[in-house]
């Protein structure tokens, strides 16, 4: 539906479903997508109530927000967002929203450019996928719940240092474990080019079927060119992330003899009972799922 639309039907869902009142008074966060709002989680505490507007398992980029995200969203005392033209539909969401406190968590990441399509030269938006970019989305999301609690601002920055010990504790030992391969075996193939910030902090160099979900997925030419490019480096094994069809990795892997490492997670956490119900569960599991898929046969 678009969001004109979307904005006039506001008042009537507002009135027809209406936000459940809570026991307290407690400050409301809403976030772009799942993997955000988990992170917002661990620093805002028990006493903050945090809202993803995507779904566990959504696939955020072309995401279209219903009436009801609107209605959810509408009392908010602050919206997070990743910023760097991932979410395409939300700079109209949060016009509809009126005036609410936002925050871009990408602020500060130094970007790393697409390379190819019809994105080119416009910054990779998935910069939370490298650790240490995300160490700076946790320090944005400190700052942006104490501009609008100040009162709790000394907790909300223990608690971002204390999250920050916790992601770094979990990454550097699989870090090390990629590190410790062979140089010719450190390559990084995947269907999305989504992993560019976490291959340039495990230290591998990467090669992928289409740039970003917004653009062609799996056309001929697209999977010809990196078959070419795992037969010509004799790369190991071939990875595609959760939100897509992993059929043009697995034809990659079928025609070069390369196995299909597994299924990578990046834009969207699993339910709860699911593989990655947490960011940091996404960060160890897709790190660990490509350390097992290059490490040499034993």
């Amino acid at each position: 539906m678009p969001m004109a639309r979307a904005a006039l039907l506001l008042s009537v869902l507002t009135a027809l479903f209406p936000a459940p009142l809570l026991a307290e008074d407690r400050l409301k966060v809403v976030t772009t997508f799942t993997v955000i709002a988990d992170m917002a989680r661990n620093v805002a505490g028990e006493g903050v109530e945090v809202v993803s507007v995507t779904k566990p398992g959504a696939e955020i980029h072309g995401y279209e927000p219903t009436p009801q995200d609107i209605v959810a969203a509408s009392d908010a005392d602050l919206v997070l967002w990743n910023g760097m033209n991932l979410e395409f539909w939300f700079e109209q969401f949060l016009t509809n929203l009126g005036d609410v406190p936002s925050a871009t968590l990408s602020e500060g990441v130094e970007p790393i450019p697409i390379s190819s399509g019809t994105y080119e030269g416009k910054p990779n938006p998935h910069a939370w996928m490298g650790l240490s970019s995300a160490l700076i989305y946790v320090d944005n999301i400190a700052k942006a719940l104490s501009s609008v609690d100040p009162a709790n601002a000394a907790t909300y920055a223990a608690n971002a240092e204390a999250y920050k010990a916790q992601l770094t504790a979990a990454v550097g030992p699989l870090k090390d474990q990629i590190t410790a391969l062979p140089e010719d075996r450190r390559w990084l193939v995947s269907c999305e080019g989504a992993f560019s910030y976490l291959a340039r902090d495990l230290g591998l160099q990467e090669l992928y079927l289409w740039p970003i979900n917004a653009d062609s997925q799996g056309t001929p030419r697209q999977v010809q060119a990196v078959i070419d490019g795992v037969r010509e480096r004799q790369i190991p094994a071939v990875f595609c992330e959760s939100t897509v069809s992993s059929d043009p990795a697995e034809q990659v892997a079928r025609e070069t003899g390369a196995a299909f490492g597994g299924v990578l997670y990046v834009d969207s956490l699993s339910e709860a009972d699911g593989p990655v119900p947490t960011y940091l569960d996404l960060l160890r599991v897709t790190t660990e799922t490509i350390a097992k898929g290059l490490a040499p046969a034993s």
